[in-house]
C-alpha cells in the first residue's frame, strides 16, 4: 500500500494509539555499543540520543530528564508529505501539550509528557474526527 501524501486524507486517518509505558530520552557517549531494546536513536557529535522504556534506562543507569507517552499515528504517511506535523502539533499546542515527533517510514511517533498522554489521544482522536466531518 503507497504511504499517503493528502493532508486532509493524513489527518482524517490518523488513529493515533497509545504505546504501553514510559519512555525516557537519553544520552550516552559518542562510539558506546548500543544497548538493546532502544526504539530510537539519533547520533549527534555529543551523543548518541536514545528513546527507550524508562526502565531500560534506569537499568542501564542512563541520565533523562523527560518522561513521556508515546503515541503512534496508524495511518501510513509519505515522508514527502506537507502540513501533518504541523496540524497535530498545533492542536497539541492549543490544548498546552507538547510534542516531540518522531517520524518512521510507515508512521509517525509522537512522544508527550506521560501526564497527557490520555489527553493527547483525545484531542488527536478529536481532530481526526472533525477532519472526517468536513466537507
Amino acid at each position: 500500500m503507497p504511504a499517503e501524501t493528502e493532508l486532509k486524507k493524513l489527518v482524517q486517518s490518523m488513529q493515533p494509539i497509545l504505546n504501553e509505558g514510559r519512555y525516557v530520552f537519553a544520552v550516552q557517549p559518542p562510539k558506546t555499543k548500543t544497548p538493546d531494546h532502544v526504539i530510537g536513536l539519533f547520533r549527534e557529535k555529543e551523543g548518541n540520543t536514545l528513546i527507550l522504556k524508562k526502565e531500560d534506562a534506569d537499568r542501564l543507569n542512563l541520565a533523562y530528564e523527560f518522561i513521556a507517552a508515546w503515541i503512534t499515528l496508524q495511518v501510513h504517511s509519505s515522508l514527502e508529505a506537507v502540513g501533518l506535523t504541523a496540524i497535530f502539533a498545533s492542536e497539541l499546542a492549543r490544548f498546552d501539550i507538547g510534542c516531540n515527533v518522531v517520524a518512521g517510514y510507515y508512521h509517525d511517533h509522537i512522544f508527550v509528557d506521560y501526564k497527557d498522554g490520555e489527553k493527547a489521544i483525545k484531542v488527536l482522536t478529536e481532530l481526526s474526527e472533525d477532519y472526517r466531518n468536513r466537507t
